[in-house]
């Protein structure tokens, strides 16, 4: 008797293995289980949790020496110190400009959609006491750079690298790095075979722990989420990516199995690495993929500012609170400043939101509790928008210096 996959015809055989052997797909088949399996085992997909943990620990052991090699590397070979400056001025100025109109999209649409108009005695209400206790406490540039690993890093990799570009045995430097940085990469190609796993257990623990259930009393407010992220992407960043001869879809679907690790494991910083390598990949040159990428991880939180925007809204629709346009720009310019500051810290959106609320004044800060029991759905979103935002940054930069080159192979697969 033959077996199935004989019988098949060749060109059949070869595409049932293409996508059997794509890790795309078996991400995709591992998000799918641990909705499964987080929804009717649910006490067995809280008990994944340490696995999606230690995958996104993994992961960030990657982030340190990728950010300092990429960056060393491309300054020394860049040679022109005026163009490194003028690339992180230049990007500087984009995130302020973008996450901006990501607030104003937030609110406006938080207007539009009112997610706050409903009844309130419904909703679960969780402890957010270990949120709020911190909300006196002022935004500080200091404790923002200490707790942030990326940006020490590349402020690491800029200065070792403009001394490399200095030094007598430049080339034999720029040769130990570049076998240092294949060694990584490579070593990064294979933790990524494990992603499938990572992406089921983090999938698993949140069904499990917090339930499709709770989505119910807040889908006012997930939805809007949701529909004002896909706004903001196809929309904003659809625009953005068409004023530069190129297209939101096909950068989407270039990066899909970024998209998915982050949809597993609700951490932009799971893929953080991976994005780096597809964009140079891509046609983006390495310096600029080495300062814009890390440098948005902590200044271009798109999804970020939108949450921030829309969460605030929502409260004080929530509690019948008027807002007055003088107070709702200040909103939006006090956001501006503070939602730089929810980068790298778990539940630091949650202190920006805390402390934004005590400045206004009008609007309860114990109104977070409600928010808890869906953020870790929405976390997704926010986490998403914010890869896609760097990612296409990275590219806008890139063009911009005239820094993007495509590859032969990506002009003959897209002809």
């Amino acid at each position: 008797m033959l077996s199935t996959a004989k019988s098949l015809p060749v060109s059949k055989r070869s595409a049932v293995s293409r996508v059997l052997t794509d890790l795309t797909f078996w991400v995709f088949f591992a998000i799918v289980a641990g909705i499964l399996v987080g929804y009717y085992y649910p006490a067995t997909g809280v008990q994944t949790e340490f696995i999606a943990k230690d995958f996104v620990n993994i992961i960030k052991l990657f982030i340190a020496p990728i950010i300092f090699l990429t960056i060393v590397l491309g300054i020394a070979g860049m040679g022109d110190l005026k163009k490194v400056g003028r690339i992180g001025v230049k990007s500087l100025v984009y995130f302020e400009v973008v996450t901006t109109f990501a607030l104003v999209i937030g609110v406006t649409i938080a207007y539009l959609l009112k997610p706050g108009a409903i009844d309130k005695t419904g909703l679960q209400v969780q402890d957010a006491a270990k949120y709020t206790n911190h909300a006196s406490e002022h935004f500080s540039w200091m404790k923002f750079f200490m707790d942030n690993l990326t940006l020490q890093v590349l402020l690491l990799a800029i200065t070792v690298g403009i001394i490399v570009n200095y030094m007598r045995r430049r080339q034999q430097v720029i040769s130990i790095l570049q076998k240092a940085s294949k060694i990584v990469f490579t070593c990064l190609k294979y933790v990524m075979y494990l992603a499938p796993i990572g992406a089921f257990a983090g999938i698993a623990f949140t069904v499990g722990k917090f339930g499709l259930h709770t989505l119910i009393p807040l889908a006012k407010l997930v939805g809007a989420v949701y529909l004002t992220m896909v706004i903001f992407v196809l929309g904003i960043l659809g625009l953005i990516m068409r004023a530069n001869k190129m297209r939101i879809l096909h950068f989407l679907n270039y990066i899909k199995e970024e998209l998915l690790v982050v949809l597993g494991t609700s951490s932009s910083e799971a893929a953080l690495p991976s994005i780096m390598q597809k964009l140079e990949e891509m046609g983006c040159s390495k310096p600029v993929v080495g300062l814009v990428v890390p440098t948005g991880y902590s200044f271009n939180l798109d999804g970020t500012s939108i949450y921030l925007s829309m969460s605030v809204i929502f409260l004080a629709q929530l509690y019948g609170v008027q807002l007055s346009l003088g107070e709702i720009l200040s909103i939006i310019g006090l956001l501006m400043l503070t939602s730089k500051g929810a980068a790298g810290v778990t539940g630091s959106g949650f202190i920006v939101l805390a402390s934004t609320l005590t400045t206004i004044h009008k609007i309860p800060v114990e109104g977070l509790a409600f928010l808890l029991g869906v953020d870790k759905f929405m976390s997704v979103a926010r986490a998403i928008t914010n890869l896609i935002g760097n990612g296409v940054a990275t590219i806008v930069i890139a063009k911009s210096e005239k820094e993007f080159i495509v590859p032969e192979i990506v002009t003959a697969s897209s002809a």
